[in-house]
């Protein structure tokens, strides 16, 4: 009877990693795009920004950009990048979409480009899933879900120029 509640602890403990693993592989493919862990954090009551993290990889042998994305959650979604001026962190548009060489990797992360969630409907909430769809030009769409982590996932305490975040669209 030991041996045979040793097997099935161990298989429930192999099954139990096998999911995990699943659960928090969290990638996404469409042809030769594919997109790795997106997430984004928890917004306070009344603030009408969020964000979007990922990985992008592009396994054709031709670049693609990330051109666009959309979301019910926003009203509009913008890429941007965030780059030092006279010593503060300012963010930026990037209006051209983000180029993906053949065989390239970018990283929209904390601190350097990343997706502007705009005039949110309502605030994010840590542990909800975000459905985004990603538009890319020499690519199709690809449909992810940002994974809603703590708010101090990743980030470090800057200074940030929030001034070029006009709320134009």
């Amino acid at each position: 009877m030991k041996k045979l509640n040793i097997l099935l602890f161990a298989i429930s403990a192999s099954l139990t990693s096998v999911f995990a693993s699943v659960a928090m592989a969290h990638e996404y493919s469409v042809g030769d795009i594919e997109i790795g862990h997106p997430w984004s954090r928890p917004t306070p009551p009344g603030t009408p920004m969020g964000v979007g993290y990922l990985v992008i990889k592009n396994h054709s042998d031709k670049t693609v950009t990330l051109v666009g994305a959309t979301t019910p959650k926003a009203e509009h979604v913008s890429i941007h990048e965030t780059v030092m001026v006279d010593g503060v962190m300012r963010m930026q548009s990037v209006k051209e979409g983000l180029a993906i060489s053949a065989g390239g990797v970018v990283e929209l992360k904390p601190l350097s480009y990343h997706l502007m969630l705009e005039k949110l409907a309502e605030p994010i909430k840590e542990g909800e899933s975000i459905p985004l769809t990603l538009e890319f030009a020499g690519a199709e769409a690809v449909n992810v879900e940002l994974s809603v982590q703590s708010l101090d996932a990743d980030i470090k305490e800057v200074e940030m120029d929030h001034s070029g975040h006009g709320m134009e669209h």
